[in-house]
C-alpha cells in the first residue's frame, strides 16, 4: 500500500479539474471493477473445485489484486495455500494488464486522463495499470494509478466483509 500511496503522492502534475471531471464515472468504475474481478475469481475457484466460502472469497479477492487476496485471506483465516493462490492470481492479472494495455489502448479509447482513471478503476491492479499506461502514454500513468490505488482500498474493505457475507449466504 505504501508503494501505491507513493505513486499517487507523485501526482503533483495531475490536473485537479480532470480528476473532478471523472467524478461519478470514476467512482462507479471502482465498484464495477471490484465486483467483476471478485465474481470472476470466485467463479473460476468454484469450477476448480473450491467450495468453502473462505477459499472462494480469498481467491476472488486475489483476482481483484495480489494485495486484496492476502488481506482478505488473513482476515478470514484462510490457509496459506489459498492465500498463496490468491497472490498468484493477482500477479497473473498484473502481467496480463501490463502486456495487454498498450495492445488494446487505441481500440478502447485509452488516450486521455478521464479514460485512464476509468481504466484504473475497472482493472484495479496499480502495478499493471501503471506499467500498461507507461507503455501507452506516460502522461496517463498517474491518473490510472490514482483510481487503481483506491480500487485496492475498496477491495480490502469489501472483500473480507460484505462480499464474504454474500458468498457465505450463497454457498451455505
Amino acid at each position: 500500500m505504501l508503494r501505491d500511496f507513493s505513486v499517487v503522492a507523485t501526482a503533483m502534475g495531475v490536473d485537479i479539474v480532470k480528476i473532478k471531471r471523472a467524478g461519478f464515472t470514476g467512482i462507479l468504475s471502482l465498484f464495477i471493477g471490484v465486483l467483476f474481478s471478485f465474481s470472476l475469481g470466485v467463479t473460476v475457484a468454484f469450477f476448480m473445485g473450491y467450495s468453502d466460502p473462505v477459499s472462494l472469497t480469498t481467491i476472488g479477492a486475489g483476482a481483484c489484486t495480489y494485495i486484496v487476496g492476502p488481506v482478505t485471506g488473513s482476515a478470514l483465516g484462510a490457509s496459506s495455500e489459498i492465500i498463496a493462490l490468491s497472490v498468484a492470481i493477482g500477479v497473473v492479472k498484473v502481467v496480463v494488464t501490463s502486456i495487454c494495455t498498450p495492445l488494446v489502448a487505441n481500440k478502447i479509447g485509452l488516450n486521455n486522463p478521464n479514460s485512464a482513471m476509468v481504466f484504473g478503476g475497472l482493472i484495479g491492479t496499480t502495478s499493471g495499470v501503471a506499467a500498461g499506461l507507461a507503455a501507452t502514454d506516460e502522461k496517463l500513468v498517474l491518473y490510472g494509478a490514482l483510481t487503481a490505488t483506491f480500487y485496492t482500498g475498496l477491495g480490502c474493505l469489501l472483500c473480507p466483509s460484505l462480499l464474504y457475507f454474500i458468498i457465505n449466504i450463497l454457498i451455505s
